[in-house]
């Protein structure tokens, strides 16, 4: 990646309090967030949401209770994943509130430093099965239609421009619903629209699902929100017809959708696209930038000498 020649110049920046995404920004004279500005970006506030679940616990308890109401009303599901859990502040709360633990709970953000932490958040809550792990929101390393609830928490939001890609992406690995809390650009008033536009948020969330044909149950202001120039809206999208019986809630090749094979969890290796992935501290990285090409993966050098 690119940006990554500027990470003193950026950690610098960081250490002085200034904003690392409009900085990326200004080197291009660009107005819209790239994915790796938001990579770095993140990766540098790592901490920092577990530090500020704490210091506000009361109100961070009552939006994931508030989020897991909303999804205790959604009927049976056995899998569950955020997009973009960062730091699992949300996730980790929400597990504990909903009426029934689903078998399979997943969360993924691009920033390895965030899931790190957010493993060891999650942990603390009392769960340690959940399944966390590096992807690109546009590219998750996941089958069509294998997970039962997709939820995203102010993930989308810096996405301002790709509200097509992200709904679509989402919808694909989703089996029964895809719930957004995310900035609601049609309730806001007009110095929070003004802001989300000039932070290069996500605005056409509900327009995009009802042009790509989604059926939208609900589409509300939440309620909760820690700040009012920054709504927090609801947004519920029912899928039928393309769900599965089968469990299909297994990481895969982000690139090939193959199936990976953990080796002495360190590597996940893809025996179809011959790609292998890092497991760093326990923590998949299923980047596609991660993937290593290693077509001899399997090979044992004893043996390839012995039938030479």
């Amino acid at each position: 990646m690119e940006k990554f020649k500027l990470i003193e110049k950026i950690k610098s920046l960081y250490e002085e309090g200034g904003n690392i995404i409009q900085y990326l920004k200004s080197e291009d004279n660009r107005s819209f967030n790239t994915i790796e500005d938001i990579l770095i970006s993140y990766d540098f506030q790592s901490g920092s949401y577990i530090k500020e679940y704490y210091s506000n616990k009361e109100f961070k308890d009552q939006y994931s209770s508030a989020i897991a109401h909303v999804i205790n009303k959604l009927g049976k599901f056995d899998s569950i994943i955020e997009a973009g859990v960062g730091e699992a502040t949300t996730l980790g709360v929400m597990l504990k509130s909903l009426d029934q633990q689903p078998k399979h709970a997943l969360g993924f953000d691009l920033s390895w430093s965030r899931i790190y932490y957010a493993d060891n958040f999650v942990r603390e809550q009392g769960f340690k099965k959940a399944t966390l792990f590096t992807s690109d929101l546009f590219e998750t390393p996941l089958k069509d239609n294998s997970i039962d609830v997709v939820y995203t928490s102010h993930a989308l939001e810096p996405n301002g421009g790709k509200e097509k890609e992200a709904l679509t992406e989402l919808y694909r690995i989703a089996k029964k619903y895809v719930v957004l809390l995310e900035p609601c650009y049609e309730f806001a008033s007009e110095e929070a629209k003004a802001r989300m536009i000039k932070h290069g948020y996500v605005t056409k969330l509900l327009e995009t699902a009802k042009l790509l044909g989604y059926k939208v149950l609900e589409h509300r202001l939440f309620g909760i929100s820690s700040n009012p120039l920054n709504p927090t809206g609801l947004l519920i999208i029912e899928k039928s017809g393309d769900s599965q019986d089968e469990d299909h809630a297994q990481l895969v090749c982000p690139i090939s959708k193959t199936a990976l094979t953990n080796y002495d969890n360190n590597v996940l290796y893809s025996h179809e696209s011959l790609l292998a992935y890092p497991i760093i501290k326990g923590i998949p990285c299923l980047l596609k930038q991660n993937a290593v090409l290693a077509a001899h993966f399997m090979m044992d050098y004893k043996t390839f000498r012995k039938n030479d």
